[in-house]
């Protein structure tokens, strides 16, 4: 299933017209039919209001899970809200990656140093 149909079933589960979704986007009613009918893709801040309307996850409209909610768990929101990058289990645990590519644990050091510098000439 892809975004359109997927926007078109959410809308019709609520039984909300073109109209009515349109409004609450702030767009128009024929640039929400283009989406329906997969003629268009929303840009990422249209794609996140239709996330917003609809209490779904953005992975959802796009397809790459089933699920319409992102759940995590007390614990695993916790730490993700308060991930610090320079704890050293972090750094030996998890694989850190830029472009795809794992950075190493000297590398990650580096980083955090480099980010640290630049924010005291700031």
């Amino acid at each position: 299933m892809n975004i359109g149909n997927r926007i078109s079933k959410l809308r019709d589960d609520r039984g909300w017209t073109q109209e009515h979704t349109a409004a609450s986007l702030g767009i128009s009613r024929a640039a929400l039919s283009h989406y329906e009918k997969n003629r268009r893709e929303p840009d990422t801040e249209t794609l996140s209001k239709f996330a917003d309307l609809f209490h779904v996850s953005v992975d959802f409209l796009v397809g790459r899970t089933n699920s319409p909610q992102a759940i995590l768990d007390d614990p695993i929101r916790q730490f993700v809200d308060q991930l610090e990058l320079a704890d050293e289990q972090l750094l030996q645990n998890f694989a850190l990656t830029i472009d795809g590519r794992k950075l190493s644990v000297e590398e990650a050091r580096r980083f955090i140093a480099f980010v640290r510098a630049e924010r005291m000439m700031n």
